[in-house]
C-alpha cells in the first residue's frame, strides 16, 4: 500500500468497503488509501466491480463498512463533497441535443467550479464553435470537448471512468497526454479506469486491480518492477528448471514460452532467457487468472 506521511491525509480512505445487489456481494470488505496528487489505475474485467467502487466514491449508491472523500462520508454529503469532484464517463454521455455554448451554461449551473472561459480556451484552434450542435461533431472533435470540460473543472479528484470508450487510438492518446500535461498539479487526483491499459501506463503512479469484488493489486508503479518479472525462456530444455522457480502465470506467445514471477530475485531467471518488466495488461492477465481463491493483496 502506498505510505502516507503524517501531513498527507488521503483523497480517499476505504476499510472493510462492501457491496451487495440481493444476494450477491459485489465488493468483499475493500481496505485502501489514495493519497493526494497520484494518477491511479482502477483496472479490472467487466463485472470485477470497478463502477461500483466509483460509485461509492462518488455518493452514487449504500455500501457497508466505511468510506471517505475528502473527509467526507460521500453517500451522506455527497452535494458538499461534489464541489471538489468531478467524474467524467464515456463521451457519449455529452448530451448531443445541446449546442456547445449551452453545455458550458448547463455544466457552470451544475459544477461550481467550472470554467467555461476555461473550457473555451480549451478550444482555441479546434474547428469546434459555440454554436455547433453536440450530434453533428465528428468522435474526434467531441474527444476534444470532452477534455476541455474536463480540463475546465477545478477539482480535487477527478474519477475517468472509461473515458475514450470507442475513440481511435491517435485520439486516445491526445487526450491522456493533454490531461497529464495540462491538468495534473500535486495537489489534484485521478483515478481512471480502462481497458487500454497498456496506453495509461506512462502516466500512471499507482495500480490497483480488483478481481471479483477484492483487490488482488495495490502498488505504485516504481515498484511494479521490483516485485514482478516476465522471462521469455530462450531453450526447451530450460523451461523445467525455469518452472521449479514458481511462475504465478505461463503462456507460448509465438512459439515461444513466456512466465511471469511474483518476488523471485532476477539473477535466478536470467541464465534461462531474456528477463524484463511485464507489461501492465500482461501482469493483469497473468494475475487474473492465478488460481488461488484467496489470493494475498500485494503491497
Amino acid at each position: 500500500m502506498t505510505d502516507l506521511s503524517p501531513s498527507a491525509e488521503p483523497i480517499v480512505s476505504a476499510r472493510g468497503l462492501k457491496k451487495s445487489f440481493g444476494r450477491k456481494q459485489i465488493l468483499h470488505g475493500l481496505d485502501f488509501d489514495i493519497p493526494p496528487g497520484r494518477i491511479y489505475g482502477l483496472i479490472g474485467h467487466n463485472g470485477a466491480g470497478k463502477t461500483t467502487t466509483l460509485n461509492a466514491m462518488l455518493g452514487l449508491t449504500s455500501y457497508e463498512g466505511t468510506i471517505r472523500v475528502l473527509g467526507e462520508d460521500p453517500f451522506a454529503r455527497r452535494a458538499q463533497l461534489m464541489e471538489n469532484v468531478a467524474f467524467i464517463s464515456d463521451v457519449a454521455s455529452l448530451p448531443r441535443f445541446l449546442r456547445v455554448r449551452e453545455l458550458f451554461a448547463l455544466l457552470t449551473n451544475i459544477h461550481p467550479n467550472f470554467s467555461p472561459e476555461k473550457a473555451r480556451s480549451f478550444l482555441e484552434g479546434t474547428d469546434i464553435r459555440p454554436e455547433m450542435k453536440i450530434r453533428t461533431l465528428s468522435k474526434g472533435m467531441i474527444a476534444q470537448l470532452h477534455l476541455a470540460v474536463v480540463m475546465a473543472i477545478d477539482a480535487k479528484l477527478l474519477v475517468l471512468d472509461e473515458p475514450t470508450l470507442g475513440l481511435d487510438i491517435t485520439y486516445r492518446k491526445r487526450f491522456y497526454r493533454r490531461l497529464l500535461e495540462d491538468y495534473m498539479t500535486e495537489e489534484r487526483t485521478l483515478i481512471i479506469t480502462t481497458h487500454q491499459v497498456d496506453e495509461i501506463e506512462f502516466m500512471l503512479s499507482d495500480i490497483m486491480f480488483i478481481r471479483d469484488g477484492e483487490l488482488i493489486l495495490h502498488m505504485q508503479m516504481e515498484t511494479v518492477s521490483e516485485k514482478f518479472s516476465q522471462l521469455v525462456v530462450n531453450e526447451p530444455e530450460h523451461q523445467d528448471q525455469a518452472r521449479a522457480l514458481g511462475p504465478v502465470y505461463e503462456e507460448t506467445r509465438f512459439g515461444q514460452t513466456v512466465m511471469i514471477y511474483d518476488g523471485v530475485d532476477r539473477a535466478l531467471l536470467e541464465p534461462f532467457g531474456r528477463v524484463s518488466t511485464p507489461t501492465m495488461s500482461d501482469l493483469f492477465v497473468a494475475l487474473m487468472q492465478r488460481s488461488s481463491a484467496n489470493p494475498e493483496t500485494a503491497r
